[in-house]
């Protein structure tokens, strides 16, 4: 076989190759690349048939490993199996296996309780990292469904009853017990401090070192922005960072990079 050959079969296979991963990409859809309709409780997309189960399944996944981005409002058809995750015995698994992360990760630490020199740092967000939105959304029936209302979602933050998320609020004090510092950085206002410090302490989350909201200043900003901002100032005072735990890639996005990142599950929302 002469050389042109060769490199024409090449060629050929790869492209071949594209149009079959193509034909698996659930961001087709969203894109409009392909057509996609739905056949007896079945999601066609580019002549690849799976059920609904497996397709929203798909979506949520691809959101938690930040390969969906920017969605204002998950698929309608995927609402209810988003609601069904959220408030299962698996998101709670989910989250406990992250914490089960983290305490891993303090094994290789060098900051014990006996040895920190008070500059040890850990950073939450609290969203959905330590405080649960989900009680809201099972009010008003959104779970993603619908672009979320800035507005009714202050309102039920002032009322001051988000509970804890399950697991994190004892990881939470085994942080501070060793003495290292921690530091909640938040996309909520400013103006909403005081019901916010009123929902942590309710929740049972006390002895953080700073509580960091963003001010008129930081509103025309991204949160990724903004947060990595915060984190910069964080280590400008000369804090190690140890982790960073939160809901949202945004949490972790931008220098300086924090030792390491834990996320946990959210596919209801997006914030850049």
């Amino acid at each position: 076989m002469d050389r042109s050959m060769f490199l024409s079969l090449a060629l050929a296979s790869l492209l071949v190759g594209v149009v079959s991963a193509g034909d698996w990409n659930i961001l087709n859809q969203l894109k409009g690349l392909r057509s996609s309709s739905s056949q007896n409780g079945a999601v066609v997309s580019s002549g690849v048939k799976t059920n609904l189960k497996g397709y929203c399944e798909s979506w949520r996944i691809n959101v938690e490993v930040n390969n969906i981005r920017n969605f204002d409002v998950v698929p309608q058809e995927c609402v209810s199996h988003i609601e069904d995750y959220m408030t299962s015995s698996q998101y709670k698994d989910d989250v406990a296996r992250a914490v089960d992360e983290v305490v891993l990760h303090f094994g290789s630490m060098c900051c014990s309780k006996n040895k920190c020199d008070g500059m040890d740092a850990w950073i939450f967000d609290i969203d959905d990292t330590l405080l649960s939105t989900i009680p809201y959304h099972k009010k008003n029936g959104f779970f993603g469904g619908e672009k979320l209302n800035s507005t009714k979602f202050e309102d039920w933050i002032r009322k001051s009853k988000a509970p804890s998320v399950p697991h994190m609020k004892k990881l939470y004090h085994e942080i501070r017990e060793r003495g290292i510092k921690i530091f909640l950085i938040s996309s909520r206002k400013e103006y909403l401090r005081s019901a916010t410090v009123d929902n942590l302490i309710q929740a049972g989350y006390y002895g953080w070192s700073n509580l960091m909201l963003r001010g008129l200043e930081d509103e025309q900003k991204e949160v990724k922005q903004y947060k990595s901002e915060k984190r910069t100032w964080l280590t400008s005072l000369g804090y190690r960072v140890w982790g960073v735990m939160g809901d949202q890639w945004s949490s972790f996005e931008g220098c300086p990079l924090p030792k390491r990142t834990f996320k946990l599950p959210n596919s209801i929302y997006y914030v850049a």
